[in-house]
């Protein structure tokens, strides 16, 4: 059985996923993602169930409980291979999730990631980033969730909003971290914050 975690700056605990080995230090959260390990339900339904596939990834979960929420991360990874990533990841159930990511692109840039999965995923690139670091924000109000990152903490930039959809009941929050196509892909976060408020604006990321 997985042993919960307390991780700096969230006031709930969090638990590994299964086989996963998460180093928690007073400033940072680090792990390190197996080979060809993801999170993901192809649209053409070609891959694999999100069950199978969630066993492959490594996540760092616990809940949140009823409410807004702000939570956020600066995040980095050793990228190595096409689609390496650290993630912030929002989870209700094996069909009915979203991950916030900072992703190598197949032209071997660094991004900010989008997926989003109702039944299938859809995953969406947001910007560029010129560094190996972004800061990177999950937001609930209401029944929708809001996707921001940053470049600096300060400024935040809309990546998008969705509802996973009418019937979900509470969902799990936390980190991932994935390397579909390569050997494996070391993550890390920190600055890592939770807060029990309501995002002002959901568009201007205020």
């Amino acid at each position: 059985m997985s042993t919960s975690l307390a991780v700096s700056g969230v006031p709930f605990e969090l638990t590994p996923s299964q086989g996963s080995k998460w180093t928690v230090a007073p400033d940072r959260v680090e792990v390190l993602a197996p080979a060809h390990s993801d999170l993901f339900v192809d649209p053409s339904g070609e891959s694999g169930t999100a069950a199978e596939t969630m066993l492959n990834a490594v996540t760092l979960l616990g809940a949140p409980g009823a409410g807004d929420f702000v939570f956020s991360a600066r995040v980095g990874a050793d990228f190595r291979a096409m689609f390496d990533a650290a993630v912030l990841l929002i989870w209700a159930d094996e069909r009915h999730w979203a991950k916030l990511c900072f992703e190598r692109s197949p032209a071997g840039e660094t991004m900010v990631v989008s997926v989003v999965t109702r039944g299938v995923s859809d995953d969406a690139n947001s910007f560029t980033v010129d560094g190996d670091a972004v800061w990177l924000r999950v937001s609930r109000i209401g029944r929708v969730f809001a996707l921001h990152a940053s470049t600096d903490g300060d400024r935040w930039h809309f990546v998008r909003a969705f509802a996973l959809g009418d019937d979900i009941g509470d969902v799990q929050l936390g980190f991932e971290g994935q390397s579909p196509t390569g050997d494996g892909c070391a993550v890390w976060f920190d600055q890592v914050s939770f807060a029990r408020t309501t995002l002002g604006d959901l568009r201007d990321g205020s």
